[in-house]
């Protein structure tokens, strides 16, 4: 009894032991959590997916950063971080440098380009670094995440900033064009049968 009692100390020990090394790894995840949206950002800018979209075939790096005017070593480092997420796929080309293709994220990320931008800005991002304080005045009453980091509502925001009412409306009519529609079309087509006049009721470019 007393050697199984040793042995399950023994064993709770090196279960403890592996989740503070766990722990130890996991945490990096977070302290660099937002590099991965940045980098995944950086390739929309860049306009690499479109790049190779219209080459019509796989890219080599040197291909890659003469057409996007980039630095190779730099724009290398942006690859291999997508291709590990699977955004790219890398080949061996019959002449033998590596080349970078398309896979159906990556189309999916051109497609929805105008969202991820928008989510990502500056200003729809800021507001969540207020998230703690916004929690604490809560109680309060206070205004909502966005107001209390803007000092307005993202209407009245976008009113006052011509470059961010564009951004806003395009990333809201991307994804009304590439998800809310075939959504709602695919699996509600019905709910429209003997409607004669449907109103979108909200403004932005009426796309929906």
């Amino acid at each position: 009894m007393e050697i199984t009692s040793k042995e399950s100390s023994w064993k709770k020990e090196e279960e403890e032991e592996e989740e503070e090394e766990e722990a130890k790894i996991q945490i990096y995840k977070y302290v660099f959590g937002f590099a991965e949206a940045a980098v995944i950002k950086c390739a929309v800018e860049l306009k690499i997916a479109d790049a190779i979209e219209s080459h019509g075939r796989p890219m080599t790096l040197s291909q890659l950063s003469s057409a996007l005017n980039c630095s190779p070593p730099l724009l290398f480092r942006i690859l291999r971080f997508l291709v590990h997420r699977g955004i790219f796929k890398q080949q061996t080309t019959a002449e033998g440098p590596i080349a970078y293709s398309q896979t159906p994220l990556s189309r999916m990320l051109t497609t929805m380009a105008s969202l991820l931008l928008l989510e990502n800005s500056p200003t729809m991002v800021s507001p969540w670094h207020n998230l703690s304080a916004k929690v604490k005045a809560d109680a309060a009453g206070h205004s909502n995440l966005f107001e209390a980091a803007h000092g307005k509502d993202i209407w009245s925001y976008a009113a006052a900033n011509p470059a961010f009412n564009v951004l806003f409306n395009e990333g809201l009519g991307c994804n009304a064009r590439v998800v809310t529609l075939p959504a709602i079309l695919g699996s509600c087509r019905d709910m429209f049968n003997g409607v004669g006049s449907l109103v979108d009721v909200g403004g932005g470019m009426g796309l929906l």
